[in-house]
């Protein structure tokens, strides 16, 4: 089970995203996830409780969106869906398909904090800009997101 390994290094990437907001608290962590990337998704969720356990992030909740499978085609010179990973052919034209664009993802898409005592609300990262490289941030109930 290479979960906890991935859970376990989302743990320490998000903690140390955490030094540039004091006394915050991480109230949800999104994790993009393709299908293609050999992860299952329910193990994720048992691992978070485990792997965040006397952590900045005890009690936060995980949230994995998971990403289909995008190919190009270049017969329909379009990007598509495959409703499968079991036939790598265009929907469309039945044509393969050899170009990927979109399903071995495993990345955090964001962080969710709520604000402590020590961050301000001025944050430069409040304004939608990047966080120690995870993503785009926004505001949680009181905080800021990663």
């Amino acid at each position: 089970m290479h979960e906890l390994s991935i859970v376990a290094s989302v743990v320490e990437s998000v903690t140390e995203s955490l030094a540039s907001y004091p006394g915050a608290r991480v109230e949800e962590v999104r994790l993009r996830v393709g299908v293609l990337a050999a992860v299952v998704v329910d193990s994720l969720e048992f691992c978070w409780g485990l792997a965040t356990a006397d952590t900045p992030l005890d009690g936060s909740r995980l949230v994995v969106k998971v990403m289909p499978v995008v190919m190009h085609c270049q017969a329909c010179a379009a990007d598509v869906e495959l409703a499968g990973v079991q036939s790598f052919r265009c929907p469309r034209c039945d044509e393969p398909c050899s170009d990927l664009r979109q399903g071995r993802e495993l990345e955090i898409e964001s962080i969710e904090i709520e604000e402590g005592a020590g961050l301000e609300t001025n944050h430069p990262e409040s304004a939608g800009s990047e966080s120690a490289g995870l993503g785009p941030v926004s505001r949680g109930k009181t905080g800021v997101a990663g």
